[in-house]
């Protein structure tokens, strides 16, 4: 506790904890002499404070009584900025009971006027974003990996795969990436010697070691885990050549679905998907002309789709 405006606001916070403390305790509290605690009780006053300093060899301090500090001060800006964070927090996958005693504590402490106008945005506020229930991870093992990746320190983890088997890993972790509503951690793992991406919400248990490590240059975390996702085994192997810029191909195709490469005065599209009806609306989406090199069964697909369109526009 070393910087004044720390003291001062922590001098505060215990005389409202406390109907008195004497100066001595205080001082010992702040880690100051007494002349220092003075001092501080002069500037609460300034802020506008009431503190009753009592002399004597008994005195001491309190706060005026009655006293309670004023509600939390938000322009409507940052009230609607803070409500609207916590609102889209419980969707895009942060711990739902944080958020919800978070709300709760910002209702509290807002102006009756400024909080009628906050709880109608809850109100009537709709999203079309789904809800990702289940996935949001420990605080603990989000906070220690965060810690173990800007110190580069190597991090214990306990982890439960999707096949419900359990491991203990030690983990050089590169950095976190929030991703279609999941958090994510990548980093070089030591168990099988590769970088690896791991669900932050199988984490069962992270421990921060004493070993240190150094994050290579020509790792990017953010690409590494969309990269991995795309290359994740699903039933179809899909390869589609579409008339595009590798620039047009980047802002219509998430990483996370597909590896683009320019080729032959296009690009060439690369993917694995489980529908190929799917496959065939997000091509149908591009709205550039394309070239299905495999399977042929999306060939099926796309003039199935293109039938159906065709019906609907018929009727």
């Amino acid at each position: 506790m070393s910087h004044p405006t720390t003291r001062i606001l922590t001098m505060l916070e215990l005389l409202q904890a406390n109907q008195r403390m004497g100066g001595a305790e205080l001082a010992r509290r702040l880690e100051v002499d007494e002349r220092t605690v003075r001092r501080y009780a002069a500037r609460l006053e300034d802020l506008g404070v009431p503190v009753v300093a009592e002399r004597g060899r008994h005195g001491g301090y309190r706060l005026m009584p009655g006293y309670k500090l004023p509600p939390l001060m938000l322009t409507d800006d940052e009230a609607t900025a803070v409500v609207l964070g916590l609102l889209a927090g419980r969707r895009l996958g942060l711990p739902a009971r944080a958020t919800e005693s978070a709300l709760a504590k910002v209702r509290r402490v807002l102006p009756a006027a400024l909080a009628g106008r906050v709880q109608a945005l809850e109100e009537t506020l709709g999203f079309t974003l789904a809800a990702r229930d289940g996935t949001a991870p420990a605080t603990a093992a989000l906070l220690t990996l965060a810690e173990a990746a800007r110190a580069r320190r190597r991090v214990r983890i306990g982890y439960r795969s999707w096949r419900e088997s359990t491991s203990e890993r030690d983990l050089d972790p590169y950095g976190l990436v929030f991703h279609s509503g999941r958090w994510y951690v990548t980093g070089h793992d030591h168990a099988s010697g590769q970088v690896r991406t791991f669900r932050v919400d199988r984490v069962r248990s992270a421990e921060l070691g004493r070993d240190t490590y150094r994050m290579p240059e020509d790792i990017d975390p953010v690409q590494h885990v969309t990269r991995s996702l795309a290359a994740v085994p699903y039933t179809h192997e899909v390869e589609v050549w579409v008339e595009a810029t590798l620039a047009q191909a980047r802002r219509a195709l998430p990483a996370s679905a597909a590896t683009l490469r320019e080729s032959e005065g296009g690009v060439l599209v690369t993917a694995r998907a489980d529908s190929l009806r799917g496959m065939a609306q997000m091509l149908a989406g591009l709205g550039r002309p394309f070239t299905v090199h495999r399977p042929d069964e999306l060939r099926e697909a796309v003039r199935d789709l293109a039938d159906s369109l065709r019906a609907s526009a018929d009727r």
